[in-house]
């Protein structure tokens, strides 16, 4: 009994796992608990809802081997675009660390400067959410300038 309650329960699996087959499996349990999986609906039975499994992936293509014909360069050459970049890169940073400053000052200027309004009566009040926004615009700006600044010092560092 015991041998095709597992054959019962390893076969659906088996199907389910080759995607060969597709049957409804309907799980029953007798009066001293042995529980006996099959594919024929029976008194008392549960059917079971069982997803089949995801399709494996494919197969990862091997690396191949660079042609013998390939063009090479040569150590001065790769050297000399190396120096080039590296020039570049700190053209670069200098740059941007530039801008970062302009942005900073543009943040600390935006901040001196509340957004005012006059209203009918001659007063004048703060637009509170005009201020919020530009300084949210204001502060992006220089997040992404700083961010800019590590992204190419961290560039130069290969370098070193």
């Amino acid at each position: 009994m015991k041998r095709i309650s597992l054959f019962l329960l390893a076969w659906p699996m088996y199907a389910v796992m080759h995607g060969s087959a597709h049957a409804e499996i309907y799980k029953s349990v007798d009066e001293h608990g042995h529980v006996t999986y099959s594919n024929v609906p029976s008194k008392g039975a549960i059917k079971l809802d069982i997803d089949p499994p995801p399709p494996a992936p494919p197969p990862k293509p091997k690396p191949q081997a660079t042609p013998s014909d390939f063009p090479r360069i040569d150590t001065q050459t790769q050297k000399k675009r190396d120096e080039q970049r590296k020039q570049i890169l700190l053209e670069e940073l200098e740059a941007e660390r530039a801008a970062l400053e302009e942005a900073k000052k543009a943040y600390a200027e935006g901040e001196s400067k509340p957004e005012v309004y006059r209203g009918a009566n001659g007063k004048t009040y703060r637009n509170v959410a005009k201020f919020e926004e530009k300084m949210q615009r204001l502060q992006a700006d220089v997040d992404a300038h700083e961010r800019n600044v590590q992204l190419l010092e961290k560039e130069l560092e290969a370098f070193k």
